[in-house]
């Protein structure tokens, strides 16, 4: 399972610590980065990859306007990309440039993929859906027993 939020800088060359326990989680040191909803990018580990694209490819069609918009948006983007020595992975400019990641960045563990965010942007969403989240975690807190 991924988990934790964490806090790193982006370097010059567009580089971005992958967390060591994040890293940990993920076999081998390939991930593939895509876009994400709410203007972050998506970090999957390649199996789980595999299995959302899969799944997605499957239940679309190409001749619905609607399902190629979301495979030329979702899928399109997405990149392998390898972890380096350092723990790190290279973004490139155009996923960079999607999710406004400049320097201080947010790295969101989220059971079986990661959220990248620009810190700013990140603390602005969550300061924009604190009302959305209370009313959500009510709803859901009153469907289960723990």
């Amino acid at each position: 399972m991924i988990s934790g939020e964490y806090r790193y800088a982006m370097d010059d060359k567009g580089r971005l610590m992958v967390p060591a326990s994040i890293r940990k989680s993920i076999a081998g040191n390939l991930v593939v980065v895509t876009r994400g909803i709410d203007r972050c990018l998506w970090l999957f580990p390649p199996e789980e990859w595999k299995e959302v694209s899969t799944k997605l490819v499957g239940s679309s069609s190409l001749f619905l306007s609607r399902d190629r918009m979301i495979q030329r948006r979702f899928l399109a983007p997405a990149q392998e990309i390898e972890i380096d020595r350092s723990g790190r992975i290279a973004i490139s400019p155009t996923l960079r440039d999607y999710a406004g990641l400049h320097k201080d960045c947010i790295v969101l563990g989220i059971n079986s993929y990661v959220e990248l965010w620009d810190e700013k942007t990140y603390r602005t969403y969550e300061t924009e859906t604190d009302d959305q989240y209370k009313e959500a975690a009510e709803e859901i807190g009153g469907s289960m027993t723990l």
